[in-house]
């Protein structure tokens, strides 16, 4: 498969499968002078685009965070210190529990931080096949790995893009979308790891869907991202560190409980 990556500072709004406003900013070029996104420093490991299956390849680490099988343990890589967790009913459910873990170090066992959310995910459920326009928010395991939005950095250790005008959000089908771009952390779906939330690259192409996001509740199902509160959302940016690799797991109860 070849990989086609954009032009650097390209604006890339995508189809129906996302949440975002379709509209490109007013002025490009005033938008992009505020993005405080920090690139990839040197020496660090190259960015690799995730596999289908929600992976980049890494070797696993088989310590169970607690509601989370083999199968998805499998994929959590051993260096993860924290994880995020959002577990729905069932495939068809468009709301899920949130809940936070993390480690002292990779031997460590795996302990809560602060009380379980409620969240919301794609208005049609979940699916390991999510293509562009289901409605559906695909399951996995996932790396954390870059976070932006509308408003000012709240003091997240991710690299942070600040992009006002590109965060603009509509409101598909009359829902209060308002807020829902306040803030933003990039689910490494179909995306370059570490790359701004912005950036239009697909690496499996756009059939397979992207701009799959963690991002403020906007009190209604979302089309494939997950949604938290806005001061859950705050409190997560600020618990997010990069040196502990963290990563999301999503899916249904039974998805991510499977041992085979």
């Amino acid at each position: 498969m070849t990989l086609v990556v954009g032009a650097a500072g390209a604006v890339h709004f995508s189809g129906p499968g996302s949440d975002r406003d379709p509209r490109p900013p007013a002025s490009a070029a005033a938008d992009a002078s505020g993005s405080s996104a920090a690139p990839a420093a040197a020496g660090t490991e190259p960015l690799r685009p995730n596999r289908a299956d929600g992976t980049d390849g890494a070797a696993g680490d088989r310590g169970a965070v607690p509601g989370i099988g083999a199968v998805m343990s499998a994929k959590i890589p051993r260096d993860a210190l924290q994880v995020i967790v959002a577990s729905g009913a069932d495939r068809d459910a468009n709301t899920n529990n949130v809940t936070l873990w993390q480690r002292a170090n990779p031997d460590a066992p795996w302990e809560p931080f602060g009380a379980p959310l409620t969240g919301r995910n794609g208005a049609n459920g979940w699916t390991f096949t999510h293509h562009e326009g289901d409605l559906r928010s695909p399951i996995g395991v996932f790396s954390l790995t870059a976070a932006g939005g509308r408003l000012a950095d709240p003091g997240t250790g991710l690299p942070y893009e600040y992009r006002p005008a590109f965060y603009r959000t509509a409101a598909p089908q009359g829902q209060p979308m308002a807020d829902a771009f306040n803030y933003v952390v990039a689910i490494d779906y179909n995306r370059l790891p570490g790359r701004p939330p912005s950036d239009p690259t697909r690496p499996l192409g756009d059939q397979v869907g992207g701009d799959i996001w963690l991002h403020v509740d906007h009190e209604a199902p979302t089309r494939g991202c997950v949604a938290v509160e806005q001061d859950a959302l705050t409190s997560i940016l600020r618990w997010l560190k990069p040196t502990a690799h963290p990563m999301i797991v999503m899916g249904d109860v039974s998805d991510l409980a499977a041992d085979t």
